[in-house]
């Protein structure tokens, strides 16, 4: 490999290194949210999981991706497993707190 292609190479990997760093970010505000709804959800006797919701942002997200150009069967494998995760969160959640009255 040449100098220049060595030169992009690493530039490149400084884009992905740099987009990776602010998808954790991204990811550790978005669960901050899911855990207060958990918290809200428990608190009030509702149900860990909302599969409307969850079918409407599958929906969303497909298209999104679409618009974006990026295959929206990994999007949803995507959200997928972020869905499950936030479930389980609340499952957890529901189990620790009290329910209202």
């Amino acid at each position: 490999m040449d100098d220049a292609a060595r030169t992009e190479l690493a530039s490149l990997r400084k884009s992905i290194d740099n987009i990776d760093a602010a998808l954790v970010h991204l990811l550790a505000e978005r669960f901050k949210c899911t855990q207060a709804v958990g918290r809200l959800k428990a608190a009030t006797g509702m149900a860990p999981s909302d599969p409307e919701r969850e079918r409407v942002q599958i929906a969303r997200l497909r298209a999104l991706a679409e618009a974006a150009e990026l295959d929206p069967a990994f999007a949803e494998k995507f959200l997928t497993f972020i869905v499950a995760e936030v479930i389980h969160h609340h499952e957890q959640i529901a189990g620790q707190t009290p329910h209202a009255e």
